[in-house]
């Protein structure tokens, strides 16, 4: 019988697990084959949630040794509070462990994580075809009724 699973801190030693769940991850938002991510980014995320000077962070949740997905996210200033902000940057789990209450375990943990670090609030956004993603989000947080725009730089 599986053991309950489990939400901790990533650890270096995760990283040939992480890995697919990273892959997984920017797959699903169209990042794979010829757009895939360099793997310099992916080292150099790896690497930030190990530097006490980066303030970007991992949670992972895991069963019987296996990681059943992760959540990313990073603590910045705002113009308008004195607290620091929490941004929910990644959230992706396997799709086996879809609908287990992973994702919920996740995004509480981060929230965990904010309360600490003295954020009056953790945000994210998704993209607006992620229905499942969109059903929990719901249950979990309010809408701000903001629209993100973004140009992208040469």
């Amino acid at each position: 019988m599986s053991k309950p699973f489990a939400v901790r801190p990533v650890k270096k030693a995760d990283f040939p697990a992480w890995l697919p769940l990273w892959e997984g991850y920017n797959a699903f938002y169209g990042r794979s084959g010829p757009t895939a991510l360099p793997m310099p980014i992916t080292q150099a995320t790896w690497q930030r949630f190990f530097d006490a000077y980066e303030p970007v962070h991992a949670v992972v949740a895991e069963q019987d040794g296996r990681l059943l997905g992760l959540a990313h996210y990073l603590f910045h200033r705002s113009t308008i509070q004195i607290e620091p902000s929490c941004y929910l940057q990644d959230l992706f789990t396997h799709d086996a462990a879809r609908g287990k209450g992973v994702g919920r375990a996740l995004i509480e943990a981060v929230y965990r994580a904010a309360a600490v670090a003295g954020c009056p609030r953790v945000y994210w956004h998704t993209h607006e075809t992620n229905a499942t993603a969109v059903q929990l989000y719901d249950s979990v947080a309010e809408k701000s009724g903001f629209i993100v725009y973004r140009k992208l730089l040469p």
